[in-house]
């Protein structure tokens, strides 16, 4: 049986990015908060590292996320043996779990210019399912790796 958490990852996500119910986050701000992680930095992810030709936001920040939860704090410290694997496995997950559609890579360009209009309504759906798919892919590996983390409720 899956962890509710898990689950409550990628409605917090799906929420955040969708804007309806709140208003919009971008896919690494969402996920950055559906994490209670300072959101500040992840504003840098928006669109591909803002021009478009950075790799996906959603994924940059799932790496980055992995970072902050598993990572050692010291700033000369080595890459921790959790980290390592957290970031392989997300790796196998996302590649496995996400659609990007017809796009051959994961630079936004690339995923978001299938769509004939950025701001269509087809694109957005598309981006809010790799940015709570990618929520759902973290809660996964930190439930696997038994670290206990908490969904707050949406401010």
């Amino acid at each position: 049986m899956q962890n509710p958490k898990i689950q409550a990852a990628f409605k917090k996500a799906f929420t955040l990015y969708e804007g309806k119910e709140t208003p919009h986050r971008s896919c690494g701000i969402c996920l950055a908060e559906t994490f209670n992680l300072e959101t500040k930095p992840y504003q840098s992810l928006r669109k591909g590292g803002i021009t478009g030709e950075g790799q996906c936001g959603a994924i940059k920040a799932g790496e980055l996320v992995l970072g902050e939860i598993f990572g050692d704090p010291s700033p000369t410290g080595k890459v921790t043996q959790k980290l390592q694997k957290a970031i392989l496995r997300f790796n196998e997950l996302y590649k496995q779990e996400l659609d990007f559609g017809n796009s051959e890579s994961i630079i936004c360009n690339s995923l978001t210019g299938q769509f004939a209009e950025f701001h269509s309504t087809e694109r957005h759906s598309f981006c809010t399912n790799l940015a709570s798919g990618v929520a759902k892919i973290i809660a996964q590996i930190l439930d696997e790796f038994g670290e206990d983390f908490e969904i707050k409720p949406i401010k």
